[in-house]
């Protein structure tokens, strides 16, 4: 069996960022299902199910921006607070999808465990609102 000589890559650690993904597809199913769910029974406007998706689309752009600006060793970066603040509200999916495709913030075990942080508590506040806590 041929072996694979990549070469070592800084900051890096490993291929995987703590979770399979299986399982975070399995959660941003669910994710997505509670939204729907919420948005059928009257308990979530439906405005929510676009912003949603908008967020998402941000979130994976200024994952990509500052990606970009990270390899051109630039000085204005965008604080990990931002990209925390934009998976609380959630585009945590796409801050998930963007840390995949772009190997971007995989290796900061900080960041890893705030990233779960707030998508714990963006989908504990989703489940809430979906099923009547709110309202």
């Amino acid at each position: 069996m041929p072996q694979r000589n990549d070469p070592p890559h800084r900051g890096r650690r490993g291929r995987h960022s703590g979770a399979s993904t299986g399982g975070v597809l399995l959660l941003v199913a669910a994710w997505a299902a509670a939204l729907a769910w919420g948005a059928r029974a009257g308990q979530i406007p439906l405005w929510v199910l676009g912003a949603a998706v908008s967020v998402n689309v941000l979130t994976v752009l200024i994952y990509a921006l500052d990606k970009s600006a990270a390899q051109g060793g630039a000085q204005r970066r965008t604080p990990e607070s931002h990209l925390h603040l934009l998976g609380l509200a959630g585009g945590w999916p796409g801050a998930w999808f963007a840390q995949q495709l772009l190997r971007h913030k995989t290796a900061k075990v900080p960041f890893r465990r705030m990233y779960w942080v707030t998508v714990a508590l963006n989908c504990l506040a989703l489940l809430v609102w979906a099923f009547g806590g709110l309202g």
